[in-house]
């Protein structure tokens, strides 16, 4: 199919590309930016008219239920849901159940969203066996199986002595590890530990469970010259750390949650469970200086970290529910909510989305460069929508969101060339 994305504002952080242009699709490649190559004809026309043109979206951390889960959501569920906002890659963190620690599991995850045909889906491998912290997985099969890095899944390895062997054991391989910093005995709570915390009677962690760890990871990195990747920072000293981790030339990249640079510590008000998270809100200081470490570079990719769930695993009390957000829904609309106050310009947030994560992966897609893979977004960035249960696609409803207007509306999507998602106009 050979497609023309017609008089949109094209934002192509990769290539510095920022004009209102035509895009040319032939073959599901990137044919050509404002004007067609040698004997292009148009056989699809997307009107682009007041609308941004831009990478498909690349979200590093997206929990889809499956294997494991499917009473929550299946990958079909939740990748039709990631198409319809934007978002053309999804990284499944290695957590699942069975956990992502064969080939084989990789392999049916792969067939899986293969079949549904919707948004691609990548697999992170497990550092260890169960993501027990003991043995090391196979990582040269995990590796060769499609996974596009290894990582803790969020249960960080306590064992400094094994933490170690695993990144020697990644670096022989070329493997970018995906690192949670969160101490597993001072992690053990349900709110940033301060005034909030304690006037809630809620247990504290303290912002030292994550520094503490990143502090010790930074020192083995510095001793191996492996590639990492810090997933989810939330505190403000993180953030520092990584940002001179990065000056000395240390090969570091990190994200953060979406919902980390809107909420703070306060929105745990009135034992809101919809904002029980891991790593928890922290405070308004930490926020502010999440949003300057995304703008000035320290911090390369926003994730939704999107954890759907049962309407019961939130209705307990605060200390019983399960953590996490359902984000994928709103992870464009509340990076373009940061622009309108000026936290970030907009070419800047979509390159933390785009580019960004694109190279964390080590792939070739996230920009619109000639015969690059046609993954594209195309969105209307004025449009605003009330985020209610009806607007969410994903089959998890647990957002703190629900109520807020918000903008950007996406109206095409296309994965490859193909088109996975025509809306918008509800």
């Amino acid at each position: 199919m050979r497609t023309v994305i017609r008089g949109g504002r094209v934002i192509d952080p990769a290539h510095q590309i920022d004009m209102v242009t035509d895009v040319f699709i032939a073959d599901g490649r990137i044919a050509g930016i404002g004007r067609p190559p040698d004997g292009f004809s148009v056989e699809r026309l997307i009107d682009a008219r007041e609308r941004v043109v831009c990478p498909g979206l690349i979200d590093l951390c997206a929990r889809l239920r499956e294997p494991g889960h499917e009473h929550k959501a299946t990958i079909a569920s939740e990748a039709r849901a990631a198409a319809a906002a934007g978002i053309t890659t999804l990284v499944c963190p290695p957590d699942t159940d069975p956990v992502i620690d064969e080939p084989a599991v990789v392999e049916w995850i792969r067939r899986r969203a293969e079949a549904a045909g919707q948004a691609r889906v990548l697999t992170l491998g497990a550092l260890t066996h169960g993501l027990r912290g003991e043995r090391l997985a196979e990582m040269a099969a995990l590796k060769e199986a499609g996974c596009v890095g290894v990582g803790d899944g969020g249960r960080p390895i306590a064992n400094t002595r094994v933490l170690r062997r695993a990144l020697e054991y990644a670096a022989t391989f070329d493997l970018t590890v995906f690192l949670t910093p969160l101490d597993p005995w001072l992690g053990q709570g349900l709110a940033h530990e301060g005034r909030v915390a304690t006037r809630m009677g809620l247990s504290g962690v303290p912002a030292a469970a994550e520094t503490g760890v990143l502090a010790r990871d930074l020192e083995l990195i510095r001793d191996l010259g492996v590639r990492v990747h810090f997933c989810r920072l939330s505190s403000a000293r993180s953030v520092e750390l990584v940002a001179r981790a990065r000056a000395e030339g240390l090969p570091v990249t990190a994200d953060v949650a979406i919902h980390h640079l809107h909420l703070s510590e306060i929105d745990l008000a009135g034992f809101d469970s919809r904002c029980h998270v891991c790593p928890p809100l922290r405070g308004e200081r930490d926020r502010d200086a999440l949003r300057a470490g995304l703008a000035s570079g320290a911090l390369d990719a926003l994730c939704s970290d999107h954890q759907p769930h049962d309407p019961d695993a939130k209705q307990a009390p605060f200390g019983d529910t399960e953590p996490g957000i359902s984000g994928l829904d709103t992870l464009l609309s509340l990076s373009l909510h940061l622009t309108r106050t000026d936290a970030l310009a907009l070419p800047a947030a979509l390159e933390r989305l785009t580019w960004g994560p694109a190279r964390i992966l080590g792939l070739d897609r996230g920009h619109l460069g000639i015969g690059a893979p046609a993954d594209v977004c195309v969105f209307d960035p004025v449009r605003e929508w009330r985020v209610t249960a009806d607007h969410l696609r994903s089959r998890g409803q647990n957002s703190p969101f629900l109520g807020w207007d918000l903008p950007g509306r996406v109206t095409q999507v296309l994965l490859e060339g193909r088109v996975i998602y025509e809306g918008g106009q509800d």
